[in-house]
């Protein structure tokens, strides 16, 4: 499959929980265009985050049923997409899963389009995934943080 669009995540937080943020790399396959992205919280957990970045990634595609290849060093998104494990929590309706809902986000837009995850080793020298690391942990130092009120109301 070769991907129409490219896209790099990352998440953080400082503590965990703590401030948190995400960066995000778009890039459109055999052309120059590449976006960037950032949003930062003030109180989330590093697997939101991760989560999220993809989320918002996907949901600021303009068309749907894109061809996309994701990167990220998250094993906790990649493999409950790739291993299938998110396909049993709903199943099972998420029972004793966190952060239903970014999964319940993440599916209704994950649907919209072929997508194919890639893990890549976090803070390996590959430029875009620190870029987003980098991108991420500036949000989450920034005066004024958006409120996770879906995590602050839950915990």
């Amino acid at each position: 499959m070769s991907p129409d669009i490219i896209i790099y995540t990352d998440g953080s937080s400082r503590g965990n929980p703590g401030p948190g943020g995400y960066g995000i790399i778009i890039e459109k396959n055999n052309s120059s265009y590449s976006k960037e992205f950032s949003e930062g919280f003030r109180l989330t957990t590093n697997n939101r985050m991760e989560l999220l970045a993809v989320i918002e990634a996907l949901e600021k595609l303009k068309q749907d049923r894109q061809k996309v290849s994701i990167y990220t060093d998250s094993k906790y998104v990649v493999d409950a997409v790739e291993k299938g494990w998110l396909i049993n929590w709903e199943k099972k309706n998420f029972k004793s899963k966190k952060n239903i809902d970014l999964w319940r986000r993440f599916l209704k837009i994950y649907r919209k389009h072929k997508v194919k995850f890639h893990w890549i080793k976090g803070h390996n020298n590959n430029p875009k995934n620190e870029r987003c690391d980098e991108l991420a942990f500036n949000a989450c130092t920034k005066d004024r943080l958006l409120i996770d009120k879906q995590y602050e109301t839950s915990n």
